[in-house]
């Protein structure tokens, strides 16, 4: 099961990315709003379909999973922190390599991505008396 998990985990968090980045270009695009606003629309939509899309489809959980919105909003403050942490280690020890920010980039986004999994299966979609599907 959660190799299943993985992969559609995986799946989500591209179509999450996606969905982020073509909502900030089409509003900024369109000049509906400015690029700061923009992108925060963008990243919470992105959000809003993580949560849900990984709520029922990597994780299988159609019914209603008390408190599993505000541990959601729990981990990705947490992840986002360390994520940002991440990235700026990295630009210190790699600072002098002509690719260390995409390296950097790459590295806290990986490391992010596996707390988040993490976190979503044993947080926030863990399996209490509702049951998974295989």
């Amino acid at each position: 099961m959660i190799k299943r998990e993985l992969a559609v985990f995986l799946v989500v968090g591209s179509l999450t990315v996606l969905i982020d980045f073509l909502i900030y270009r089409g509003l900024v695009w369109t000049d509906w709003m400015t690029v700061d606003k923009a992108k925060a629309i963008g990243f919470l939509a992105g959000t809003l379909f993580a949560y849900f899309a990984n709520k029922v489809w990597t994780f299988g959980h159609q019914e209603h999973e008390p408190n599993s919105a505000w541990r959601f909003v729990l981990l990705y403050a947490i992840t986002l922190g360390a994520n940002v942490l991440v990235n700026a280690g990295c630009l210190v020890l790699i600072s002098t390599l002509p690719i260390a920010v995409p390296v950097a980039f790459l590295i806290a986004t990986g490391m992010s991505a596996v707390l988040n999994f993490i976190g979503m299966k044993l947080f926030v979609f863990k399996a209490s008396n509702l049951t998974e599907k295989s």
